[in-house]
């Protein structure tokens, strides 16, 4: 079913050549920085319950569109914050993805979605009304033999490391049985402290009570909070991590004295802080997590312009990431100067820039990380994680920032079985952009041979330092 050129170009030439560019780093080993795997699947190596536990349920790509066609989420297993009745047949579950399969034509979820039947579950018919009840039990076949648990299948896809993200409030149990089994598998944290640096994170008063338990020492004032959050990136970097990873809504960084940050932090304990002085309060936290990564080496991942929850209902009876979260306008040049000039020429610091708004990446995004020694540039991240998102996010970035100054792939998902999919994609899309750029005689062969191994694995290693 895979034609083995997909996603190359129909040029004859072109496609010889961007075959043999993806054969060069086919099998290479997947380096995976970002993404959101619980620890805990790899920690007590389950086999997986069933195909809709595994490829329906935790991934809001698959029902994101199926609600969109009037598909409910009770319908798909979702669970409700009031524990609320839900389906709980898989089987029928499982049906209703495969009688509405074809939404997923020319998306990228169809192209996850048949890789991994294909290539990890040896399925040789597409997904559909009729398939769907002989496909589930090919695949539940699988999951019941000991090849398709989660460690054998995290070997054989060859991962060579594997980064979840993980709040700062994090005991990291699960990281810690994995280094203390007998399995050689390389999972690391990453420090994401969200919750404890937006005021109007739901969370947030929760996690700050958390944050002075498990560092032992209330936060009450600016000088407790800032040492607590230097207590837990060093208990992260001792178990494994080198990254951290930051969310808002904008970009904005702002430079406070301590008395005003002590203020903001103030309201923030108490409950009365604004909206805007919430923005004001995590801008100045972004430059003090840089200031951070500094002086611990952290590689810090930034990643914004997502109206998280858009759906109030949707959010109230589901929670979120639950598929309704949409991209905003952004902009980077003037809400990154503050961070930038104090740290955006320091060689120990390393920013990588996550985007939405694909609109910056020739205008703002490229010529930033063409400058800037600190600054590199994520992959194409969320609704342009595709097929035409990278190829859009090479042609506008590469010309001012290059290939060395982004920051190789990663797979950002929950669903397991997606990542080799995931690189795949990358991969293919890569070696048909160098194969172009053969053809027009903008780079040489032997250079695009070197480039499409950095871009597919040394890139991502260097970036975050694995």
């Amino acid at each position: 079913m895979l034609h083995p050129d997909r996603y190359f170009s129909p040029d004859p030439g072109i496609r010889k050549l961007a075959r043999a560019l993806y054969e060069e780093v086919a099998k290479l080993p997947l380096v995976c920085p970002h993404g959101h795997v619980d620890p805990q699947l790899l920690a007590d190596n389950p086999a997986f319950p069933d195909p809709t536990e595994l490829i329906i349920i935790p991934d809001h790509y698959v029902f994101r569109m199926l609600y969109s066609q009037g598909v409910q989420l009770e319908d798909l297993g979702i669970k409700r914050k009031d524990g609320g009745p839900v389906e709980t047949d898989h089987r029928k579950i499982w049906q209703t993805f495969g009688d509405h399969f074809h939404l997923f034509r020319g998306t990228p979820t169809n192209a996850w979605i048949r890789h991994e039947f294909e290539e990890v579950f040896e399925i040789q018919e597409r997904l559909s009304s009729k398939s769907a009840s002989r496909i589930y039990d090919q695949i539940q076949e699988k999951l019941n033999q000991p090849e398709f648990r989660p460690r054998a299948l995290f070997e054989n896809f060859k991962i060579e490391v594997l980064c979840t993200t993980d709040g700062a409030t994090d005991d990291l149990k699960w990281h810690k049985k994995i280094i203390d089994s007998d399995w050689n598998g390389r999972v690391c944290p990453t420090f994401r402290p969200d919750a404890v640096i937006n005021f109007d994170h739901p969370q947030w008063s929760t996690e700050i009570v958390k944050l002075g338990e498990i560092t032992g020492s209330e936060i009450k004032d600016y000088k407790t909070y800032i040492q607590a959050l230097e207590s837990r990136r060093a208990f992260f970097k001792e178990m494994g991590a080198t990254a951290t990873d930051h969310a808002a809504l904008t970009p904005l960084t702002l430079e406070l004295s301590e008395s005003q940050a002590e203020a903001l932090l103030q309201k923030g304990l108490k409950g009365e802080a604004t909206a805007e002085e919430a923005a004001q309060f995590t801008a100045h936290m972004f430059v003090e997590m840089a200031r951070m990564s500094v002086d611990d080496g952290l590689v810090m991942q930034l990643h914004v312009g997502s109206f998280r929850n858009h759906n109030q209902t949707l959010f109230d009876t589901f929670g979120p990431d639950t598929g309704h979260d949409i991209p905003i306008q952004t902009e980077y040049t003037q809400n990154l100067r503050a961070l930038l000039n104090k740290y955006g020429n320091d060689p120990r610091f390393t920013l990588v820039l996550f985007t939405l708004d694909e609109s910056t990446y020739s205008r703002e995004l490229a010529p930033l990380a063409g400058h800037y020694p600190a600054l590199r540039l994520g992959p194409p991240w969320w609704f342009h994680d595709s097929v035409e998102g990278m190829r859009r996010f090479r042609r506008q970035a590469t010309e001012t920032a290059g290939i060395y100054n982004t920051a190789g792939f990663n797979d950002d998902t929950r669903a397991f079985p997606s990542i080799p999919a995931r690189h795949d994609v990358c991969r293919r899309v890569d070696a048909g952009f160098l194969a172009e750029m053969v053809a027009e005689h903008v780079i040489d062969e032997d250079e695009a041979r070197e480039m499409i191994i950095d871009l597919s694995y040394n890139l991502v290693k260097q970036t975050y330092k694995l």
